[in-house]
């Protein structure tokens, strides 16, 4: 027991001196060098804060989603190996009609549509 008192104190301890030091180190005042934009040491041409584009946005969160759907059904044909295969392919089933349906939502409301 001494040993996990011991470990929790010394990370407790760096914890808080971690923290403190952190204070202490950065530059409060950053000059307008550090706060313009940097591309390849040339000056901008232009701004560098243009607005971002919602719909974009919106179409990379799905694929993302529909990524990762893919790399959680890739080990999918292993599944008959399993002692019930046929529980397996169930909720396989049933995450892809969710996501299916999701994907129909998606495309009634307009939301793949990238002109308006």
């Amino acid at each position: 027991m001494s040993l996990l008192m011991t470990i929790i104190t010394i990370t407790a301890l760096l914890s808080t001196i971690l923290a403190i030091v952190s204070f202490w180190l950065p530059q409060i005042s950053p000059d307008h060098e550090k706060l313009s934009p940097y591309e390849c040491g040339f000056d901008p041409m232009g701004s560098a804060r243009l607005p971002f584009s919602l719909r974009f946005f919106l179409i990379a969160i799905l694929f993302l989603l529909f990524d990762l759907e893919i790399a959680l059904l890739l080990p999918l044909p292993w599944g008959d190996q399993l002692p019930t295969p046929l529980l397996t392919f169930t909720w396989a089933t049933a995450v892809l009609f969710l996501l299916t349906l999701g994907l129909i939502y998606e495309w009634i409301q307009g939301g793949l549509e990238w002109a308006e």
